[in-house]
């Protein structure tokens, strides 16, 4: 039996596609019909004895369902026509987003209040939409950085993919963007773009000890180059340094951009205080919120939005940044998605979560050399000491979430057949897991 996505059937001329799990997969249908040789797939019918091309819930062969034209209803598969099964490919996708123009990303320049998504398996983005439809808020949905894409073993073509199947799956036709993360090079530039991705966050922390007139040139020279005449959205970031931005760095550098004609979508500082991954601000809130107030002005004075990095969990600061920036606003967030999932195997596979504990602690020395944390794993509880039913109070745990969080790398490399095949039997409970806590950040926002 197939189970399927409801708010993914979709009519292109006379073919009916639908994505549905079976047999423990999760694949797009197509039937006989204009899409169908476009798509990658092996065609099924109903040889195995158990209706293959029937929906779960919909009537046997035979029956005609559907509209007078010969069109099927929505909720009722496709009978008297070749079916054909396609796996999500990234090439699948591309096939896709030539069909659908709703399932390919777009810049976000218009929109006030937007949030980066950055989904390091590939599996959050329909729970994450299913918490954005119905807000006043743009998601990036496919977000990842150089440094992400090397520790998954990913590529921006499979981050793309993930966000146009997720789209596709949930219906959504709102929008969505794609941010090529952190990037530092020409190179690195040119292959975001080349992927179909709509952002890019240029990290110009390695031309600051050269001064900022380094960074403003550097700048320039990859807007010129890349960005000017396209409707491509244009991060730029001075926050991965240990020096905070002042407000009269951040104005030189805005200067030097309008004087070039560089049109920049959002700008992102380095705020004083700590954005440590994956908790909560940690420094003194009167002082963050003075500086933040004048970066905002800065900001609105220059036409762009700010950006906050590290932004998951901050929920001390969250109503400062709305209050002062009133909402013209870029967050980050990424990580705290990741930790959603290893909640969701503490709760569903408890003896798959005290493993991944294990090897996260193993390396952690090693994790710590791509990210900066102050964890203190005295802090944390022993794993031994937890029965099955406290383990998710780990993930609670500030220093338990940091160390968690960057040792993603370890995780995956020695579980990654184990954490897929768990989110995928639990997929409704791992999109409520990521709505639960997605919806803390919203209202403050």
């Amino acid at each position: 039996m197939r189970e399927i996505y409801e708010n993914s059937y979709i009519q292109h001329g006379s073919s009916t596609m639908f994505i549905a799990r079976e047999n423990g997969g999760k694949y797009l249908f197509v039937s006989d019909g204009e899409a169908y040789d476009l798509l990658q797939g092996v065609r099924v019918g109903d040889t195995d004895g158990n209706g293959g091309n029937i929906a779960k819930g919909c009537p046997p062969q035979g029956e005609r369902v559907g509209d007078t034209d010969g069109n099927v209803a929505k909720g009722n598969a496709v009978y008297g026509s070749a079916i054909k099964r396609c796996p999500l490919t990234n090439e699948n996708s591309k096939v896709i987003r030539s069909l659908f123009p709703f399932t390919n990303p777009v810049s976000h320049k218009k929109h006030a209040c937007t949030i980066g998504l950055g989904d390091r398996l590939g599996l959050a983005s329909p729970g994450h939409l299913r918490v954005i439809k119905d807000k006043n808020i743009f998601p990036v949905l496919a977000q990842q950085s150089i440094r992400e894409l090397t520790l998954t073993g990913r590529t921006y073509e499979d981050v793309l993919a993930a966000a146009v199947w997720a789209v596709f799956q949930e219906g959504y036709k709102s929008g969505y963007g794609a941010d090529g993360d952190h990037l530092k090079s020409r190179e690195e530039v040119k292959m975001a773009l080349d992927c179909g991705f709509t952002m890019i966050t240029l990290d110009c922390s390695e031309h600051i000890p050269n001064g900022l007139t380094a960074v403003a040139e550097f700048a320039i020279d990859i807007y010129n180059e890349f960005i000017r005449g396209t409707d491509i959205d244009f991060e730029l970031s001075v926050d991965e340094t240990q020096t905070v931005t002042s407000a009269e760095d951040h104005i030189f550098i805005a200067n030097a951009l309008k004087k070039a004609n560089v049109c920049v979508t959002s700008l992102a500082p380095r705020f004083p205080g700590e954005f440590q991954k994956g908790i909560d601000y940690r420094g003194d809130t009167t002082e963050f919120e003075k500086e933040l107030r004048k970066h905002a002005k800065i900001a609105l004075d220059n036409g762009y939005k700010l950006s906050v990095h590290s932004g998951s969990d901050k929920f001390s600061v969250f109503p400062i940044i709305y209050r002062e920036t009133d909402c013209r606003v870029h967050l980050k967030t990424a990580g705290t998605h990741w930790l959603e999932a290893l909640r969701t195997a503490a709760v569903f596979n408890p003896d798959l979560f005290r493993r991944i504990h294990i090897v996260a602690l193993e390396h952690l020395k090693e994790a710590k050399k791509y990210y900066h944390i102050t964890e203190n794993t005295a802090n944390i509880p022993a794993i031994d000491d937890l029965d099955d039913g406290n383990l998710p109070t780990l993930l609670d745990n500030d220093d338990a979430r940091q160390v968690l969080h960057i040792t993603y790398e370890f995780t995956l490399a020695a579980f990654k057949a184990e954490i897929f095949d768990l989110l995928n039997r639990r997929e409704d409970e791992y999109y409520d897991a990521l709505a639960k806590h997605l919806t803390k950040h919203l209202p403050r926002l």
